[in-house]
This record gives C-alpha cells, sequence and structure tokens, in this order.
C-alpha cells in the first residue's frame, strides 16, 4: 500500500467492482479498449484477477474511499545476459470525476517514487497517445523527457470497414539518477 495526502494506491478487492464499472464500461483513450467492462459480473471477476497482483493498483480517494481509478507496472529485463528487471512502463487510467484534480499526478509521483526508491527500478518509460495531451503534460510533470514519436505505430481499435486505426504514440522516460535530482517535484 502506498499512502499520499489526498490517496490510498493499494491492490483491488472484488468489492470494487462497481468503481472500476465506472470507468471501464467505455474507457476514454483507444490504448484500453481492451479493458472495456460490460457489466458488474465482469467487473468482479476483473478485480479479483487483479487482486493478486502486487503491482497493479486502486487509486483510491481517502475521503471517500471510492476507487477512481488505477494504476499499475512489471518488471521488464533489458540485458538479455544479466535478466536483471529494473526498467518499468506503467499505465494510469482515471475515471472522469478524477480527472482535473491532481490525483493523477499525485498517485503517478507516489508510484514512480515506490519503483525507484522500493523495487529498485533503473528507468520508467511511459507510452502515450500523441493526441492524449492529458497524459503528455503529465509524463512531463513527472520529469519525464519525450524520447520519441512513433506514427502509425499501433493499433487498438478498427473503423466501420474493419481496417486497424493506427495510433501515432509518444514515448517518455526518466532514469532513477534524475528522479533523484529531483525531477518530478512540484
Amino acid at each position: 500500500m502506498i499512502e499520499t495526502k489526498r490517496l490510498i494506491l493499494r491492490p483491488f478487492r472484488e468489492s470494487d467492482a462497481a468503481d472500476m464499472l465506472e470507468y471501464l464500461h467505455a474507457p476514454e483513450e483507444n490504448c484500453f479498449a481492451c479493458m472495456k467492462l460490460a457489466g458488474l459480473e465482469e467487473a468482479a471477476a476483473e478485480a479479483r484477477k487483479r487482486a493478486g497482483d502486487e503491482l497493479y493498483l486502486a487509486i483510491v480517494r481517502k475521503d471517500t474511499g471510492k476507487v477512481i481509478g488505477e494504476i499499475f507496472a512489471h518488471p521488464e529485463a533489458t540485458d538479455p545476459d544479466n535478466e536483471v528487471m529494473d526498467t518499468y512502463s506503467p499505465c494510469w487510467m482515471l475515471s472522469k470525476d478524477g480527472q482535473g484534480k491532481g490525483y493523477a499526478y499525485e498517485a503517478a509521483y507516489a508510484f514512480f517514487d515506490h519503483l525507484f526508491r522500493e523495487r529498485g527500478a533503473r528507468r520508467i518509460y511511459a507510452y502515450t497517445e500523441d493526441h492524449n495531451l492529458r497524459s503528455r503534460r503529465l509524463c512531463e510533470k513527472l520529469g519525464m523527457r519525450r524520447e520519441g514519436l512513433f506514427m502509425e505505430f499501433v493499433s487498438f481499435v478498427r473503423d466501420p470497414d474493419g481496417d486497424p486505426i493506427y495510433e501515432n504514440t509518444m514515448q517518455y522516460a526518466i532514469l532513477r539518477k534524475e528522479w533523484e535530482k529531483g525531477a518530478g517535484m512540484d
């Protein structure tokens, strides 16, 4: 569990299903289309599945106890000869009610700090679609630098004819040594 001034980041519980359904019944960004939930039963199954993953965390408001989103990442090996798992690529998503209040920054900052200080992360990188200005601003506020723009990089949805709709994707990253120098501090 990770605690901030206004939030608790904790493992999911089956009782989080109704809150999850609020933001996953119609995900705003195409990259989360595969996570779309059809109903409460499906949401409960997803909450149970996520409950067993210590790096898949519910973002919970302290004042209400409501789950307003999620943040997760898994370690990746970057050296094939020495499988050191020191690189993470986090994803975050907030409900509409949780947006525009600084919760995304508060949650991501605490999560990044946890990954660097407690999990031994050397590098954290994130992908965001070029049109997702909120996510791009969040990466920059966290002290991440833009590393690249991948044109027509990936498709998450199809057009009415069944053809893939490719999206331009930006990559941002930050190293532990940059984080320790105070990147991402408000």
